[in-house]
Order: structure tokens, then C-alpha cells, then sequence
């Protein structure tokens, strides 16, 4: 595992969760699990926490109970190239999940989400404040984000 990785708590559902997420990114793994033992709260051998990797990052997974749940004041921010990439993680995190806005939407397990272009951020710091107060005002109308569509707010076309 990294250094640091973001711990994700879900409540019984983990496995179905990673399971999940290494069916939506091309590169993605399972990396180890850890189940219950006579010390643990859980029932012994039951699945207490799941290891995996997406496009490299590693995360865990953590059957933690119903204490806690997902917020959107965290997300996962993945970094798209073209519009294919975007619609891709799109509509697969989607299903069963809820759309916000601005490229945001949270799953059916409760993690929310940001689909974005990755050159989005460079756009949205551009030295010129008109490209980039451009390309804010249209990202705000969208609810996926179009890649094209920022692209020609960004020119102001």
C-alpha cells in the first residue's frame, strides 16, 4: 500500500463495493483482504477489510458498520483524457448512483465522484481571467461535463 491511501467505510458492503470499482477502471486490482479474527467485532473468518488498486492508486476498503456514512465533502477526483474516458466512468458510476453536478455524482454505495477532464484544472487557471471565468460559467451549467463544450467556452467561441 502507499504511504497514505484513502480508507473507504462502508457498512457490510465493501466486497461488493471493490468488486464493483475493479469492474468500472480498466486497471484495477484486488490486492488482499483481512477478515475477522477472535479479537475483531465482526464475526470470525467474515470479511473485515479489502486491499485494492485503481489505474495504480491503492485504497482499502473497510466493513466498518453503519457509524459513519459517505459525504460528498470527499471525493474521488479521476482525471480524464478524451470525452470516451469521461462518458465511460461516467455512466458506469452512475448506475444505481445519483448525479450532482459540475462533472459530481455519487455512487450507489454512497462515494461520490468527480469526472473531469484533465485538462480542466490548467484551463480553469489559465493567466487570462476571461478563459478561465469562461470555461467556470460553463462547467457550472453542466451536470457531466463535455469536454468539447469547455473546450469552446475556453476559446470563447
Amino acid at each position: 500500500m502507499n504511504k497514505i491511501s484513502p480508507c473507504l467505510w462502508f457498512d457490510g458492503t465493501a466486497q461488493e463495493a471493490v468488486d464493483f470499482y475493479v469492474s468500472v477502471f480498466r486497471n484495477a486490482r484486488i490486492t488482499n483482504t483481512l477478515l475477522h479474527n477472535e479479537a475483531s467485532p465482526g464475526p470470525v473468518g467474515s470479511l473485515l477489510a479489502v486491499e485494492f488498486e485503481l489505474d495504480g492508486e491503492a485504497f482499502l476498503a473497510l466493513n466498518g458498520g453503519p457509524e459513519f456514512q459517505f459525504t460528498p465533502a470527499i471525493s474521488m477526483f479521476v482525471q480524464c483524457d478524451d470525452q470516451a474516458e469521461i462518458d465511460h466512468y461516467w455512466d458506469k458510476l452512475l448506475d444505481g448512483g445519483q448525479a450532482m453536478a459540475c462533472g459530481w455524482l455519487t455512487d450507489r454505495f454512497g462515494v461520490t465522484w468527480q469526472i473531469a477532464p484533465r485538462r480542466l484544472i490548467g484551463m480553469l487557471r489559465d493567466a487570462d481571467p476571461a478563459k478561465a471565468n469562461r470555461t467556470m460559467a460553463k462547467m457550472r451549467e453542466m451536470i457531466k461535463l463535455d469536454i468539447a463544450a469547455l473546450e469552446r467556452a475556453y476559446r470563447g467561441e
